[in-house]
């Protein structure tokens, strides 16, 4: 009978021999997905013999003294080189397929195969809170309730009834995993019975039913800080869900809404509001007084002000929560023009306009236009 040849391996992967490491480990990604024996159940056996000479082919183009040694003398040259590929085929697999198909679900390798115990962190808890405009720039000290899965206190977090314990599980026997021969290589997946713990518990606990938790509802204090805006996280460590296996809690974050103030607009720390003044006080200049978050605030209106204008007040703003000062306050000046006059107020503005008439001349200007305006209306 004459020896079987074999494939060559380039020819395999579908790749030329000046292929990257990278284009070699992608062709065989492909190819393994393609002819997987999972994947191929009509012609299962055809598959098997294709998808182990891919993962055969990549076994040797993936280790650079192999490819070498097989780039010159072709697989005569891998004769006494150790590729033992029942040995190699699971590193391969972990290499190129970690993070497809869950490495440790379907070969079994983390922890030594056995059950899987291990300390695991507990749930992170969302807590959303809502704010008027006032408390969120004050600042406010609450208590809130949160419900939450903390271990039963009866049976110390075990689910088993008190005086008896967890059993070793029959189906996996301890191991947490099955493991099944499919084709030529074996396959280990989670045991169903155990949940991969490898113990099973016979005896249920009554208060918790078996699971080691129970939800109770918690009273904390919070405490939020001046200056908060909405969508503002405020995380407090360890109220979260109690850890699995002795693990950390996690935390529990805060959600701030923040409602909207009907005077003052926000950007960030600083509040802008707009405040109208007469026409004799923009001419004029004036001293007004506007509200504040602390109170009224008196403003110095400067004669000739226009309509946009805006005025400064440094401080007045909100409270910056992360220990940043104060924001400012922004008066922005709307000039507004009078609807309705009475007699004697449209003959004055009647002698206003006269003399804006004539200051407005460039023979006759002159700067004591705002002098006038004061006999006129003072």
């Amino acid at each position: 009978m004459a020896a079987q040849v074999k494939s060559d391996y380039y020819e395999v992967l579908g790749v030329i021999r000046t292929a990257t490491s990278d284009e070699i480990k992608s062709a065989y990604r492909k190819a393994a997905l393609k002819w997987h024996p999972d994947r191929n159940p009509e012609k299962k056996d055809v598959a098997e013999v294709k998808f182990r000479e891919a993962t055969e082919a990549y076994s040797v183009l993936s280790d650079a003294q192999k490819r070498a040694a097989y780039d010159r003398f072709g697989h005569a040259g891998l004769s006494g080189m150790g590729t033992d590929f029942n040995r190699s085929i699971f590193d391969e697999f972990q290499d190129v397929f970690g993070d497809f198909f869950g490495f440790e679900d379907v070969f079994g390798r983390g922890a030594g195969g056995r059950g899987r115990s291990r300390v695991q962190r507990g749930a992170d808890l969302r807590y959303d809170m809502r704010f008027s405009f006032e408390e969120a720039a004050a600042g406010v000290t609450t208590k809130i309730r949160i419900p939450r899965q903390e271990l039963c206190g009866a049976c110390k977090g075990t689910g088993a009834k008190v005086g008896t314990g967890a059993v070793t599980c029959e189906s996996c026997k301890g191991r947490g995993q099955l493991h099944y021969q499919q084709g030529f290589f074996s396959i280990s997946r989670t045991c169903p019975a155990c949940q991969g713990s490898g113990q099973v518990i016979r005896a249920k606990c009554p208060e918790c039913h078996g699971s080691g938790r129970i939800e109770r509802t918690r009273t904390i204090d919070v405490r939020i800080p001046p200056g908060v805006d909405s969508q503002t996280r405020i995380r407090v460590p360890g109220e979260g869900e109690q850890g699995a296996n002795g693990g950390p809690a996690g935390d529990l974050y805060i959600v701030l809404e923040v409602a909207d103030h009907p005077f003052f607009e926000r950007r960030g720390a600083d509040l802008y509001c707009t405040i109208p003044i007469s026409i004799t006080q923009a001419a004029l200049g004036a001293e007004i007084t506007v509200p504040g978050l602390s109170g009224d605030e008196k403003v110095s209106i400067e004669e000739g002000t226009q309509t946009g204008s805006t005025i400064r007040l440094k401080g007045k703003g909100l409270p910056d929560p992360h220990g940043g000062g104060k924001g400012d306050l922004y008066v922005n000046v709307r000039v507004v023009t009078p609807s309705k006059l009475t007699r004697e107020q449209r003959r004055a503005l009647q002698q206003l306009g006269e003399l804006l008439e004539v200051e407005n001349r460039p023979a006759q200007r002159d700067s004591s236009l705002f002098e006038k305006v004061k006999d006129i209306f003072g």
